[in-house]
């Protein structure tokens, strides 16, 4: 057989991966290394990954789960019943929804790998999927690896950063076979109205459209404020799922532990194709999520009350250094207005350079989060207040 030089092959990738779009943060991530290696203290305002620790009765959960050998094989895919029915009871307690454990609720390794198969598990090449722009990641990319075409839905602050259903046209609308929805928002932290819920039900019923809600920011919220359910408005389990973690909610990010409710029917394939992907969670992380959902709730409060200062902090510091930013009622982020007409990835990186401070140009959320940033809430406070010192003597 004849043999290739090394230097002659070069492993292509994939036309799904070259599908995707650029990734626009690399400037900044090439700005931040450098900085770092100069030995500059930068902070990373950039990344929502809570800092706040895992609560230590979740943990000895875990350490108790991961002493037993029974738990060392492998799970299934559809996850542990006592699983999915402390997620049911968590439904039923938060939002008064009703699930079946058997047959409206899949586990899942965080909510992320669901959303990003799901166009997989639904859509054919060629179809349609009606993603929020901007939007978090996943809803895109999981569409162009499953060969459909994205069909964006602009969240414009004019509509407080909700999709206009009504100005999707009838040739999208019947194109479409799925639809990404996202409340409280990430990157944008506005809130769902139950009017734009049961709008987007009607068109779902109208265009046989499934719905994909993302609701894993729904604990965390201020002021008193309770974000709704997609799943509590009428006629929603007949269209859609929605999405939900312990990441958030519990400072689990890393455990890798989510799921999806509702329609029967779209859990029962997305779980065939998950069945042919992977093995499920490791079940001390099962057995760990439920010790979340059922035991001790008061954490929630403290961490809920950490980001409520944490937020006010920051949007207060920038408001007297004269940039005005709106203060979210849900979510770990701050959506903030670029000052002047600059370009958003521009002015993260100028602002990277002048302050050492990391913030995410919303141009990379999508077209139409260009003229924003993203902060995040997700670092100590102390860390935070140093954040927007430099901020504020750089405006």
């Amino acid at each position: 057989m004849p043999q290739l030089e090394a230097t002659q092959w070069d492993i292509e990738r994939a036309d799904r991966l070259k599908a995707l779009p650029p990734y626009l943060f690399v400037e900044i991530d090439k700005a931040k290394r450098r900085l770092r290696e100069q030995g500059k203290d930068v902070i990373d305002l950039g990344v929502g990954d809570p800092d706040l620790p895992t609560p230590p009765h979740i943990i000895r959960a875990l350490q108790q789960a991961a002493e037993d050998p029974a738990n060392h094989r492998y799970s299934f895919t559809e996850g542990l019943r006592p699983l999915r029915q402390a997620i049911a009871a968590w439904y039923e307690r938060r939002f008064g929804v009703t699930l079946d454990p058997d047959t409206e609720v899949l586990p899942l390794l965080g909510s992320k790998e669901g959303i990003a198969n799901l166009p997989l598990a639904l859509v054919n090449p060629g179809d349609a999927v009606l993603v929020p722009d901007p939007c978090y990641p996943p809803y895109r990319s999981g569409t162009i690896f499953a060969g459909a075409e994205v069909i964006p839905m602009p969240l414009l602050a004019e509509n407080q950063f909700l999709p206009d259903l009504g100005a999707i046209s009838q040739k999208a609308a019947r194109r479409a076979k799925l639809m990404f929805l996202n409340y409280p928002n990430n990157p944008t932290s506005a809130v769902a109205t139950d009017k734009l819920f049961q709008e987007a039900i009607e068109l779902a019923q109208a265009y046989q459209i499934v719905i994909a809600h993302d609701a894993a920011y729904t604990e965390i919220a201020y002021d008193g404020f309770r974000p709704m359910s997609f799943l509590q408005v009428s006629g929603a389990k007949d269209v859609g799922v929605e999405f939900h973690s312990v990441s958030k909610t519990y400072n689990m990010t890393g455990w890798r532990a989510g799921w999806v409710c509702g329609n029967a029917k779209v859990i029962a394939a997305l779980c065939q194709l998950k069945t042919n992907i992977d093995s499920g969670i490791f079940q001390p992380v099962q057995l760990a999520a439920i010790e979340a959902l059922q035991g001790d709730q008061s954490v929630l409060q403290q961490t809920v009350a950490t980001y409520q200062q944490r937020r006010d902090l920051l949007v207060d510091a920038l408001a007297a250094a004269g940039w005005a930013v709106p203060k979210p009622q849900a979510s770990l982020y701050i959506w903030a207005p670029v000052p002047g007409a600059a370009p958003s990835i521009d002015w993260a990186r100028k602002m990277l350079e002048r302050t050492q401070v990391v913030m995410t140009p919303g141009r990379g959320f999508g077209d139409h989060g260009e003229g924003f940033v993203r902060f995040s809430l997700t670092v100590p406070t102390e860390r935070l207040r140093e954040a927007v010192d430099r901020i504020a003597k750089a405006l």
